[in-house]
């Protein structure tokens, strides 16, 4: 599941746990930065709103974290047969450090390659949602925000151009969605996309 902050992934991962839940085996469902106890220290310290750091250092962390989910958790559930559901992967670095950041989409991909190796999503869900409606709901939320959401507007537009080349360059792969559709409408479609993937016929 990828976007924009406030596009809605957390809210479709607890819809997905609970229409998924009778699958046999059961999905594993991780995050971005996260999903270890090393990667979630990670985590901690890149999100710290006190926090400043060069855009080079926060690429590898992110990847550091990353490295860290793939070879502890994600591949040993795909080697045992289970399905990984990943609330953002490699498509989040190289849309917020490749085009956000202005590090360059082919310099990201270059250094994450060592911490994902072939380990990669065979569906993303790409959550489109438009600025009037993501600024909405930071403010609605009221939440304070976290280092990276505290970026300025000209950050979120070079990202959101990032997430919209990759959803071009690779269709087959990257859904997306229209993230203004009810939350529980969002996880059929997501269920169902899931269901044609596991071979089996899309009810839950």
């Amino acid at each position: 599941m990828e976007g924009l902050d406030f596009s809605g992934k957390s809210t479709l991962v607890k819809n997905l746990r609970a229409l998924l839940s009778d699958l046999d085996p059961p999905p594993h469902f991780t995050r971005e930065p996260g999903g270890t106890p090393a990667a979630e220290r990670v985590r901690a310290v890149l999100l710290d709103p006190d926090l400043e750091m060069d855009p080079w250092t926060e690429a590898y962390l992110y990847a550091a974290a990353r490295a860290d989910l793939v070879r502890c958790e994600i591949l040993p559930r795909l080697r045992s047969g289970k399905l990984v559901l990943c609330e953002r992967f490699l498509d989040s670095s190289i849309a917020y450090q490749g085009a956000g950041r202005g590090l360059g989409i082919d310099a990201v991909r270059e250094l994450n390659a060592w911490a994902v190796g072939e380990v990669g999503p065979d569906l993303t869900f790409y959550l489109r949602l438009p600025p009037e409606e993501r600024t909405r709901r930071a403010r609605e939320s009221g939440a304070s925000l976290d280092r990276i959401e505290k970026v300025g507007d000209d950050f979120v537009r070079r990202v959101e151009e990032g997430f919209e080349e990759i959803a071009r360059s690779e269709p087959n792969r990257i859904k997306v969605l229209d993230a203004t559709l009810p939350p529980e409408e969002l996880a059929e479609v997501v269920g169902r996309e899931i269901s044609r993937l596991r071979g089996s016929d899309g009810d839950f």
